[in-house]
């Protein structure tokens, strides 16, 4: 017994003391090795997405933002039926609206991995909203869970959205100004440890390093304006049967954009649902030639290089030319013996071509590529943006000059030939267009700077330039483009379409600045493929949009008319009711925005003239409700105006583009 118990002892001491070497081997040798395996089998390191910053337009108004938004995943294993929980999930978002449904890859995706009972963890769907994630935990599904990130949300749907771009699921900017300025916008990554235990299940985080919000962007883009470009464009392409079109407004003086439109567009809530075609900035990747309105660089080069004077008359004789073997450019009709300035009045491409073989190849390159073409107008705001084409002289012979000289055989995007005629406007300076105006970071506020990029013309050249621009609107092929009170300086551009050989298509497009003589906006109008009553030629199609265009702006700017100009208004009464009284001493004169009659006395105030969204602020403002017929400005509203009303009442308001407007004496409206 003595023996045995000895022996049991001995074995006893011996195991023990191995265990004791063990627990010494793996906790003093083995512990950096063991807690490093600890740390990869149970740890997962996961970045915290920084919250975007806002983007903003000029006046401070939220274009872009982050919301809350939840991602939906689940535990596979304590799924019993993953075919009948996808089919409630999916139908449950899909009841929650457009933005949140599934699509068709959602629906194999999404049983697929409720089966794999491999993974601990699976995502169903990202950045779903509130709404409908608490539909989906309505309905009690078993290992379905939530957490919640950001979701970028664009509040206007589809406005501006060329501009702004969009976001992927990953936080990551895919387009426009997202993806510009997307190391500055998105802030700086957080991280956070999760602990999970041997079936995968997280047990435990913590938080390693906060993320840092990213700045905030304020554009240059003005949205009222941006809201009239969109409203005109549009117009413009479905009444005259277009493919598609883009609309530009730059202030003359700094480059910068304060519209830049595209039909069609796409919502940036649901790009997935964006086709190819509206998800293109064709302002700055739409390529085309250019037309006549490439005239104007032809008549700067002849007049700086004094080839001709702006009197000289040139025999156009006929309405046609031939050079060398290609086949005969014509005029429009037979304009016989015109003086230069008529030659771009009329836009007579036989006198163009006339005056540009005596500038030969190299000047008139020289200037073309002067004034921005054939390079990227805006690289820093535009990184996708098209150089366009332009030859090389020496590869110019005089059949390929003719063609130039009229805007063929050269590409532009509209981007480069709206900053090519501000630069006329503002006396000769190419500026570069810009998009971004500040950027705002910690409380500090970053303005961006103008900047030059080269001189043009000699001021003189462009206050010439101005005056035979103006002749295109007052009496030449532009007089769709005129205005009532203000002075207009434009030219009108139709070219054939190319698309591996000349169609029968073609690219109608206008080009101006108002006021002329004291330039504040300019304006592009490109329609695409116009098929409807007002043909194919700019004049007709894309002037009256420019035209429209312009009157809303200017009035919405205040700028006061180049005629009949109104004495200055010193006393005005806002939707409130309450008068502004002018402050003693010295009164600086400046144009008001029209008044709003009544408000404050329970009376309907007067609508009219002004636009759809100024109505209904002002009518918001007096809780009353707003009902909106037709398009346009305010001409007609029921109940009239002076007419009692109790909160809460609702007013329609009739709208219409052809609001009347005063017409000179002796002078038909176009």
């Amino acid at each position: 017994m003595k023996r045995r118990v000895a022996a049991t002892a001995v074995v006893a001491l011996v195991w023990s003391g191995a265990i004791q070497a063990k627990l010494v081997y793996l906790q003093v040798f083995q512990h950096e090795w063991l807690s490093a395996e600890a740390d990869r089998q149970q740890l997962e390191r996961r970045g915290i997405p920084a919250k975007r910053g806002e983007i903003l337009d000029r006046h401070g108004e939220v274009l872009a933002h982050s919301v809350e938004a939840t991602t939906i995943f689940a535990v596979p294993r304590e799924v019993t039926n993953p075919e009948a929980t996808a089919r409630a999930i999916c139908a449950a978002l899909d009841a929650s609206g457009i933005d949140d449904r599934c699509d068709a890859g959602d629906r194999q995706a999404i049983p697929r991995r409720l089966r794999d009972t491999s993974l601990g963890e699976v995502n169903l769907k990202r950045l779903v909203s509130p709404v409908a994630a608490s539909k989906v935990a309505a309905l009690g599904l078993g290992g379905i869970r939530f957490s919640h990130e950001d979701r970028r949300f664009y509040p206007n749907g589809d406005f501006a959205a060329h501009v702004l771009g969009y976001v992927g699921t990953e936080h990551v900017g895919l387009g426009g100004i997202e993806h510009t300025y997307d190391d500055v916008i998105k802030g700086s990554m957080g991280a956070m440890l999760v602990r999970r235990d041997a079936r995968q299940s997280e047990f435990g985080s913590r938080v390693e390093q906060a993320p840092t919000a990213g700045a905030t962007l304020e554009l240059t883009i003005d949205a009222h304006v941006q809201h009239v470009a969109e409203r005109e464009l549009r117009a413009g392409v479905i009444e005259n049967g277009a493919v598609s079109g883009t609309v530009i407004v730059q202030d003359v003086w700094t480059g910068e954009i304060l519209a830049l439109a595209n039909y069609p567009t796409f919502n940036p809530n649901a790009r997935q649902l964006a086709t190819n075609a509206a998800l293109r900035n064709l302002a700055v990747q739409g390529i085309y030639e250019p037309g006549s309105t490439i005239k104007i660089v032809t008549a700067a080069a002849a007049l700086e290089q004094a080839i001709v004077t702006p009197d000289e008359i040139i025999d156009v004789s006929g309405g046609r030319i031939t050079v060398g073997s290609s086949r005969p450019v014509y005029d429009t009709r037979d304009h016989g013996l015109l003086s230069f300035e008529d030659v771009i009045v009329k836009s007579s491409n036989v006198g163009a071509i006339k005056v540009a073989l005596q500038l030969g190849p190299h000047r008139l390159t020289e200037y073309i590529r002067r004034f921005g073409f054939g390079r990227p107008a805006s690289p820093r705001d535009f990184p996708a943006e098209q150089a366009g084409q332009v030859w090389d002289p020496s590869q110019l012979n005089d059949e390929a000059l003719a063609r130039v000289a009229i805007g063929y055989q050269v590409g532009v995007t509209p981007l480069q030939m709206a900053t090519a005629v501000s630069s006329i406007a503002n006396g000769g300076e190419l500026m570069q267009p810009r998009m971004l105006r500040a950027v705002i970071q910690a409380g500090v506020r970053r303005v961006i700077p103008t900047t030059v990029v080269n001189r043009t013309v000699a001021p003189a050249v462009a206050a010439r330039l101005t005056t035979i621009m103006e002749g295109v609107v007052e009496r030449g092929t532009g007089t769709a483009a005129r205005l009532t009170r203000f002075s207009v300086a434009g030219k009108t551009g139709t070219t054939t379409k190319w698309d591996g050989g000349y169609t029968s298509d073609h690219v109608a497009s206008f080009v101006g600045f108002v006021p002329s003589r004291k330039p504040v906006y300019t304006i592009l109008v490109v329609i695409d493929s116009p098929r409807g009553p007002n043909g194919y030629y700019g004049g007709p199609v894309s002037a009256p949009v420019f035209r429209r265009i312009a009157e809303a702006v200017l009035r919405h700017a205040g700028v006061p008319p180049t005629f009949n100009a109104p004495p200055p208004l010193l006393v005005t009464r806002d939707a409130l009711g309450a008068h502004r009284q002018p402050a003693s001493g010295p009164v600086r004169p400046a144009l008001i925005v029209p008044a709003i009659d009544g408000g404050a006395d329970g009376r309907v105030p007067d609508m009219t003239g002004l636009s759809a969204r100024d109505a209904a602020g002002a009518l918001s403002r007096l809780r009353l409700g707003t009902r909106l017929l037709g398009d346009g400005l305010v001409v007609d509203q029921q109940p009239a105006a002076g007419t009692p009303f109790d909160p809460g009442a609702r007013v329609t308001l009739r709208l219409s583009r052809r609001h009347p407007r005063p017409t000179p004496s002796g002078q038909q409206e176009p």
